[in-house]
């Protein structure tokens, strides 16, 4: 999930595996696969990084999950 602003100020979650499209029109325009669509304050790159974050994040817990703990130590 990545936080978005609207341009009335109000945040909003939205989850970043739904965005079908978001493009700059000069404003930022966020469309969903269900065909909603959010104009926001973030450019394209604030998006993209938002995206990359989210996905370094859950890919470290799903590594830290699926290794045993004995494993992910390199101290050894």
């Amino acid at each position: 999930m990545i936080l978005l602003t609207r341009y009335n100020g109000t945040t909003i979650m939205l989850n970043e595996n739904f965005i079908e499209i978001a493009e700059e029109t000069p404003d930022t325009v966020v469309t969903m696969l269900n065909g909603h669509r959010y104009l926001v304050k973030e450019s394209l790159a604030e998006i993209m990084s938002k995206s990359e974050e989210f996905r370094s994040r859950c890919h470290g817990i799903c590594t830290d999950e699926l290794i045993p703990e004995n494993e992910n130590n390199t101290d050894t």
